[in-house]
């Protein structure tokens, strides 16, 4: 299931996105990755993708949000899950377990809180994923 699902990481700390790497990869997924919004964003454009794993706080802020919101206005993007990995709980409205306190502040399939552990990322990664072919084939 996880073999050819390409997945794509836009996280700016280059420490966290190894260790993301190491759980993904010997998994099965192709993973690449972009260490800022713009690369990332630029990324999500131009290549197709089958998951998100995205990071809030970034360069001059919470841009991650500003991509997730991006990426719902675009008939194309807003097709791909997007799992978002933070450190913050609930200056982003978000508290764990469980949904959002504010829903409509940023639309994501899931949000999950650093340090992730190895199981919950991957069941997440593949749960998302699997979600996401079921609606493209009831769709068509």
């Amino acid at each position: 299931m996880t073999e050819g699902k390409k997945l794509l990481i836009i996280d700016d700390d280059p420490d966290f996105v190894e260790g993301i790497l190491a759980i993904l990869e010997p998994a099965g997924y192709d993973v690449e990755t972009a260490y800022n919004p713009k690369d990332g964003f630029d990324a999500l454009e131009s290549k197709h993708y089958d998951l998100l794993l995205l990071d809030i706080m970034m360069g001059r802020g919470a841009e991650g949000v500003m991509i997730a919101r991006k990426m719902r206005k675009d008939p194309k993007l807003r097709q791909i899950p997007v799992l978002i990995i933070t450190g913050i709980r609930e200056q982003i409205a978000y508290l764990f377990p469980g949904g959002p306190v504010h829903p409509h502040f940023v639309d994501v399939d899931e949000l999950v809180e650093k340090p992730v552990e190895p199981e919950l990322l991957l069941d997440r990664v593949s749960a998302l994923i699997e979600a996401s072919e079921e609606r493209k084939a009831e769709g068509s």
